[in-house]
């Protein structure tokens, strides 16, 4: 059996039971109770809107006293989205890849993308050792990337194959190895891979903490240097039934995005503090600039780039047939927060 193929497989059976799963749960409680309104978020520095929105207070204030936020945070984009289809989830920061498997998992009913929240912010780092100077020099090494399928995954693979090299699976001699980001910093310290194409804070810990080499920013791969590294999805329901919360939480996340951008190290040290208060360990102060340096907070969802990676999940073999991906998107709301602050639509 084709290990590659196997893996996929459960993936999408995993994905496939979360959404005959889905049961209608209401997100207020009983008569006279607040309405709850339940968030997905990461620990991570590419999801600073919620970051520092949460800790700030910013959307509570934005949705009122009458609303309650309930926030879970994730360590991976398919358990957001199989909360999402279970109805445990109603808004979410997550990357595009995984976006893109729940609306299609779902033939397009489960979720819409509201906004972007990040551009760039991911790199493929090597160790010198490897003597990795072009993409030839690729040929025969060992790779890894946080996960099957997931978005550097999709973009690494994509990137091999527009040299000319294939993965073992198809017959080539690169190996990638799928690994969580803790354990890709264990195996490149220890020489046991080559190098790993990671989203930040981990290509700079690579660099920092693993003594590695800056092989491949991915904003050199997109147009002016702009590629969606996470996005902001909605549960349909959730959007049809309080489309008033939702452009509420828009117009904070906008206000926290120009904040962040005004205010970058004050923003930087406040994210810090929130993955320290929910991991339980800061980032060196190294490791958080040159990460911060990578990547641009916005509310634009780079709806090209999204589609490219996309395409390329195809290509790759994530995805069964060609996707669909025309309804997607649901950018009314957020171009109506734009209007009344004078700035231009978004795409």
């Amino acid at each position: 059996m084709n290990p590659h193929r196997s893996s996929r497989s459960i993936l999408f059976l995993l994905l496939g039971v979360a959404a005959v799963a889905c049961t209608s749960r209401p997100s207020s409680g009983e008569a006279g109770s607040p309405l709850v309104l339940r968030l997905g978020y990461f620990p991570n520095i590419t999801h600073s809107q919620a970051l520092v929105g949460m800790a700030r207070g910013d959307f509570q204030q934005a949705l009122g006293r009458e609303v309650r936020i309930e926030a879970t945070v994730f360590n991976a984009g398919p358990s957001v989205i199989e909360a999402l289809f279970a109805e445990q989830i109603d808004l979410a920061y997550i990357g595009p890849n995984p976006a893109v498997n729940g609306y299609v998992q779902s033939t397009g009913q489960a979720l819409h993308v509201v906004a972007g929240a990040t551009s760039g912010g991911a790199a493929f780092i090597v160790r010198p050792a490897s003597a990795i100077q072009t993409a030839a020099d690729l040929h025969g090494k060992r790779l890894a990337t946080p996960q099957l399928g997931n978005t550097q995954d999709v973009a690494l693979r994509a990137y091999l194959a527009s040299n000319g090299l294939q993965t073992v699976e198809h017959g080539g001699d690169v190996e990638v190895v799928p690994t969580a980001n803790p354990q890709i910093l264990d195996l490149f310290r220890l020489g046991h891979i080559d190098g790993a194409w990671v989203p930040e804070p981990w290509g700079s810990r690579l660099i920092v903490e693993g003594q590695g080499e800056l092989f491949l920013d991915e904003r050199d791969l997109w147009p002016e240097g702009d590629f969606v590294t996470a996005n902001i999805i909605v549960r349909t329901g959730f959007l049809q039934e309080h489309p008033d919360l939702v452009r509420a939480w828009l117009d904070a996340h906008v206000t926290v995005t120009e904040w962040i951008l005004d205010h970058p190290a004050e923003a930087q040290l406040l994210v810090n503090e929130e993955i320290e208060r929910l991991t339980g360990s800061r980032l060196g102060d190294e490791v958080m600039a040159m990460a911060w340096s990578r990547l641009r907070p916005t509310w634009d969802p780079i709806s090209a780039s999204l589609l490219a990676s996309a395409r390329a999940a195809f290509e790759a073999g994530f995805l069964l047939q060609s996707p669909d991906l025309t309804g997607i998107y649901d950018l009314t709301l957020l171009n109506d927060v734009l209007d009344g602050r004078g700035l231009p639509h978004v795409e």
